[in-house]
């Protein structure tokens, strides 16, 4: 089994550990943000951490009423022109924690006396040691390339900071360790749906709300793993023109749970149709796509959670068909220091 395979399979354990051993950084994290009452939040992240934090714009907007922004680093390493963090909660989110820019960031944020928080797999790291609070996301070494339980132990981070304070929510994040191996045993090795995605060389994927994240993780993981040319969407922002290029040559893959976002990707599934285009779906609903991945029952808002497990399953498979090496992908680091 590659390293891939098996830190997908550790999911649940993961996130099970940092539910149990960060509950008290991420309580004091959301005690801090309450007594200090931010107008808003900064998350500062890239890629595949960058993905966590358009979660962390949905659910902190949702739960918290509060607007969240995706930073601009270079405003703070190339131009010398870091912005005002007035009121702000400045959170950097980064497996490794060593990445300049964003550690520039959560440092120009602490000296100008804003809350800062560091979403972290190292908490020796740079980006720790310039927050002031510290989530260790606990999930263990991540020897392969390709980020996978470190996303699902971010999302799960940032699901309980949202939950904090609130009993009921943090039950429905307290189950989502048992969500996470009922998703892995219902889709197994995806078989059917990598013979389905073997001769894909571009691809279109598509969510909206809590899955807007879903959709460029799940494209990050095709793209890097597979080699196929795949671009995350909005129906909104799809169908404001770059639908032309869905077409019979270049699929769909539908990020289409059961919730209030069902219906606009059903609409866009047909327009998708109704130009020759083959749509694949992650879902409720097995109309929706051929090849279809089911997904469990969670709290909608916890999507997310469990959704990207089938695309990294997909990822992994139709890589591993053609031959990759899907621990180190060509041309590819684990760790990529970015100014």
């Amino acid at each position: 089994m590659s390293r891939a395979r098996a830190e997908i399979a550790e999911q649940p354990e993961v996130v099970a550990r940092l539910l149990d051993r960060q509950r008290t950084a991420i309580d004091a994290l959301a005690a801090e943000m309450r007594r200090r009452d931010p107008r808003y939040a900064v998350l500062a992240a890239r890629g595949t951490s960058d993905n966590a934090a358009r979660y962390a714009q949905h659910v902190l907007g949702r739960i918290l009423s509060m607007p969240v922004v995706l930073a601009t680093p270079s405003l703070h390493t190339l131009y010398d022109a870091p912005p005002g963090y007035d009121d702000a909660v400045v959170i950097g989110v980064s497996q490794s924690g060593a990445s300049p820019d964003i550690v520039s960031v959560v440092a120009d944020a602490a000296r100008q006396g804003a809350l800062t928080a560091a979403l972290t797999n190292a908490p020796a790291s740079p980006l720790a040691d310039a927050a002031e609070h510290v989530i260790d996301l606990s999930a263990g070494e991540e020897r392969s390339v390709a980020a996978t339980k470190t996303y699902t132990a971010s999302l799960a981070a940032i699901a309980a900071l949202a939950a904090s304070g609130d009993a009921a929510l943090t039950a429905e994040v307290e189950g989502l360790p048992a969500a996470l191996a009922g998703q892995l045993a219902l889709t197994g090795d995806a078989a059917h749906a990598v013979r389905a995605a073997a001769d894909w060389d571009r691809l279109t994927v598509v969510g909206r709300g809590a899955h807007y994240a879903t959709a460029f993780e799940a494209a990050l993981k095709i793209r890097e793993l597979a080699g196929i040319v795949a671009e995350p969407y909005s129906p909104a922002d799809l169908l404001h023109g770059p639908i032309a290029a869905v077409t019979a040559d270049q699929p769909l893959l539908a990020i289409a749970p059961a919730g209030p976002t069902e219906q606009s990707m059903r609409e866009l599934v047909a327009a998708a149709r109704e130009r020759g285009a083959h749509v694949a779906a992650i879902g409720h609903d097995p109309t929706l796509g051929d090849p279809f991945l089911e997904l469990v029952d969670v709290p909608e808002w916890l999507g997310p959670v469990v959704a990207i497990v089938p695309a990294q399953l997909l990822a992994v498979g139709v890589a591993e068909q053609r031959g990759i090496d899907v621990d180190a992908p060509f041309g590819l680091s684990k760790i990529t220091l970015t100014r």
